[in-house]
């Protein structure tokens, strides 16, 4: 690689140590030793027996292979954007990764998955474009049909050392370092599949990985979540001028006495709902109307849903008057699907015409006593 940089350094090691295993007569083990070789024909593709009883004793192993084998394939594709620089379609990885599955069982062959150490290989050696993958498909058929045989003398040694400096190259020193030391949680998650990788396998440090790295991102969605009252959500809240979804929030509006406007920011949803419920359950004996503003969340699920249902009825029983400002189409649909809807909440496009509305129902409720 020193003296050649852009010559196939790990194919010629491959066939170097190859050579020397067979002319010195080393005793170590090589493909044709372990495995018998590689055939030098391909199978007559033919469906395999379906039967009810079959596919019920197959699905359950059927799903995990599918999901670790797509988590693995976009694994795959994230390490190769990140040493191309480019970017992968995940729904084409995914639907290929389908069709090739397919064609592999027809000729009897197993699962077919997109690999850290080989893609690291291939991006390593070159490669930049999805050219490589076929060229390497292409070249693993000739070399089935040619030169099988030759691969009988590859030493497992070799292989060993080829995957030994791919992943020493693929191994982002600095990007290890940075995330132990900022955060916490990506520490715990880098660690756990770093270490179950090594000494049990990838299949267990995906699955662990994923799962707390699922854990990780709910407890930060949750975080995120909040509930702002009287004071802007952020020290500048300006307008969204180019969709003009949401107008800029005047804290001017949250100082009437008899109607409190409150904005939730971020996802809402199941890790959230709890605390912004019981903040908002906290304000039914101090005012005679408020506004739940939802101009700044983006997602809402049946959780989040029950939570505003229960926090109209408990606003109902105390006579005040609710109002739900600044929905999405999905976020609206998400709450009427629960039961927060007229005559319980009224809707309004925003906190200014939710105020407006406010005093209007508030002025039609208490009439002023003629003197």
């Amino acid at each position: 690689r020193y003296w050649r940089p852009h010559w196939p350094g790990i194919l010629i090691a491959v066939v170097v140590a190859s050579l020397a295993a067979a002319l010195l007569n080393l005793p170590v083990e090589t493909i044709g030793t372990r495995f018998g070789g590689i055939p030098s024909t391909l199978p007559v593709p033919t469906l395999p027996p379906i039967s009810i009883e079959k596919i019920q004793a197959v699905l359950p192993d059927a799903v995990s292979f599918a999901l670790l084998g797509a988590i693995e394939s976009l694994l795959s594709a994230m390490v190769a954007d990140g040493m191309t620089g480019r970017r992968h379609r995940s729904n084409m990885e995914l639907v290929a990764q389908g069709i090739a599955n397919i064609g592999s069982a027809l000729f009897g062959g197993i699962c077919a998955t997109g690999t850290v150490a080989r893609t690291a290989t291939n991006v390593r050696s070159g490669a930049r474009s999805p050219l490589a993958g076929m060229f390497h498909s292409v070249f693993i058929v000739l070399f089935m049909l040619v030169a099988a045989p030759l691969a009988s003398y590859i030493p497992l040694a070799a292989l060993a050392g080829v995957l030994v400096v791919v992943a020493w190259n693929m191994a982002e020193r600095q990007a290890f370092a940075i995330l132990v030391r900022t955060s916490i949680g990506d520490a715990i998650v880098l660690l756990a599949t770093f270490g179950l990788t090594i000494f049990r396998g990838l299949t267990e440090g995906i699955v662990v990985g994923f799962a707390l790295g699922a854990l990780l991102f709910i407890h930060r969605m949750a975080q995120s979540a909040n509930v702002e009252a009287h004071v802007p959500p952020v020290p500048e809240d300006r307008a969204d001028d180019a969709g003009a979804a949401r107008r800029a929030y005047d804290p001017a509006i949250a100082t009437d006495p008899d109607v409190a406007v409150y904005r939730i920011t971020g996802a809402f949803f199941f890790g959230a709902a709890a605390t912004v419920g019981s903040i908002l359950d906290r304000i039914a004996d101090q005012h005679r109307a408020f506004v739940i503003d939802f101009s700044a969340v983006p997602f809402i699920d049946s959780t989040a849903a029950n939570t505003i249902e229960g926090v109209a009825r408990t606003a109902g029983r105390h006579g005040v008057l609710l109002l739900v400002s600044g929905t999405t189409p999905a976020v609206r649909k998400a709450l009427t699907s629960h039961g927060v809807a007229a005559p319980k909440v009224l809707f309004e496009r925003n906190v200014e015409e939710a105020i407006a509305t406010a005093h209007r129902e508030l002025a039609r409720r208490n009439p002023p006593v003629p003197a």
